[in-house]
């Protein structure tokens, strides 16, 4: 028998060594990674809903250049592809033909909330508010976007504020006997 000191420790290493990794793969699977958060509010969405439903105004749109309903229909159709970049720029061309119109500077406000340039969207949202009608859907999206600006912004005072605002773009009919 080899009674050598460094072959006597290898024996008695070896066993431990064993027991190690058998020990190892008796552990529990890992647990599986925690599910992904829930998608983001979708802010453009709810800036979109605020302009939707029971109007008690009456909206006069004059008719438009065919030209801009064309640069809009770009607009559309692009963001509805996801390209934001182009969209914009359908949008900006929209502008340039008709540069007092509150509608296309609302919907350059929601391209711009979409693409995160946040004060882009507010400074738009509040030009297309000084043009347009105090009044209304296009009203609430204007303010809508001020809420949603500053929710991700981090300005509850205001948020709160803009909240008010949408508020008083809904003003109840008066009655009618």
């Amino acid at each position: 028998m080899n009674t050598h000191p460094a072959s006597r420790r290898f024996r008695l290493t070896l066993p431990a060594a064993v027991a190690v990794l058998l020990a190892a793969c008796a552990q529990p699977p890992p647990k599986p990674a925690a599910p992904p958060p829930p998608p983001a509010r979708d802010a453009v969405a709810a800036v979109r809903a605020a302009g939707k439903g029971d109007d008690s105004v009456v909206q006069v749109q004059p008719l438009r250049d065919p030209a801009v309903e064309g640069h809009l229909q770009q607009a559309e159709k692009a963001e509805a592809e996801g390209r934001l970049d182009a969209a914009a720029e359908a949008a900006e061309r929209a502008l340039k033909l008709a540069p007092e119109a509150p509608e296309i500077l609302q919907l350059l406000a929601e391209i711009e909330l979409g693409r995160g340039r946040l004060h882009e969207a507010e400074e738009r949202a509040m030009h297309s508010y000084r043009l347009g009608p105090r009044l209304g859907g296009l009203c609430a999206r204007n303010w809508q976007t001020l809420v949603e600006t500053r929710e991700l912004l981090g300005d509850p005072a205001r948020k709160a504020e803009a909240e008010r605002q949408v508020k008083e773009c809904r003003k109840a009919p008066p009655v009618r006997m």
